[in-house]
């Protein structure tokens, strides 16, 4: 058998063909650098795999979060915890490893309009897709619409629909306007096809006491969905200014001066 001539460039293809693209990429450097520091060819192929599987999971993320239709720019990290001392960063934090997620609980962010509740829903959304879970972001309204679309298809189709299929449903401004019989009913369904296979967080400027009122005044249902979705929860209660009334305060002040 004839002898292949082994060059960078033979490498390289054999590493694309593959489909190790990053890899293929880092070939010269990882090479370089190896001659430099005298590493052993084990540390050469260790550091072109690391390469090949940091920028995979790189555009796993980035693909993840395009798809997950997530308001950009809200992260835990940016989260101003000093402003808002109710939240408890710890607690935050302990959400953040997403466990509660992988037991498909519940996450209910209850609190007036403008403390949050938004931006921590979205920052631990962005947390689960590094984790690896998948996320989808609703605002209220725009769920029901597509609920009610959706009423009439079969139970195959409607399966496949992201708002049941993700493992993280993100369900945000529930409670400014109440339901009627149909939209409570359609939410009743979607809770009772998510409970115990997929997790939801909800964020509401509504107690839990509120809810028969919230759903069409139906005390039968509000007990049942309530059941399904508080039997395994996570409860955070905020209390404090508004983030969008600090700023408005923040350019009057500064108009004045």
């Amino acid at each position: 058998m004839k002898a292949r001539k082994l060059d960078l460039d033979y490498t390289r293809d054999r590493l694309q063909r593959l489909g190790l693209v990053h890899a293929a990429e880092q070939l010269d450097t990882a090479l370089s650098q190896a001659i430099k520091d005298g590493a052993s060819p084990h540390g050469v192929i260790d550091s072109l795999l690391e390469a090949e599987i940091s920028a995979r999971e790189e555009r796993r993320v980035r693909t993840a979060l395009k798809l997950s239709s997530l308001p950009p720019g809200c992260t835990l990290a940016e989260f101003d915890f000093a402003f808002q001392p109710s939240v408890e960063r710890s607690k935050i934090e302990l959400l953040g490893t997403c466990g509660w997620i992988k037991n498909c609980e519940t996450l209910l962010i209850q609190g007036p309009p403008g403390v949050g509740k938004t931006h921590l829903a979205v920052g631990l959304a962005v947390r689960a897709i590094e984790h690896g879970f998948s996320a989808q972001f609703y605002r209220f309204d725009e769920l029901l619409q597509q609920l009610k679309r959706d009423a009439d298809l079969p139970q195959a189709r409607l399966r496949r629909r992201k708002y049941l299929s993700t493992a993280l449903l993100i369900i945000d401004e529930l409670g400014f306007e109440p339901m009627d019989r149909q939209e409570a009913s359609l939410f009743f369904r979607l809770v009772t096809y998510r409970y115990g296979r997929g997790s939801i967080l909800i964020t509401t400027n509504k107690s839990v006491r509120d809810w028969p009122e919230l759903l069409a005044g139906d005390e039968v249902l509000s007990t049942a969905i309530l059941d399904r979705l508080l039997h395994r929860a996570n409860v955070l209660n905020i209390k404090g200014r508004s983030y969008r009334l600090r700023d408005l305060e923040s350019a009057l002040a500064g108009a004045k001066a």
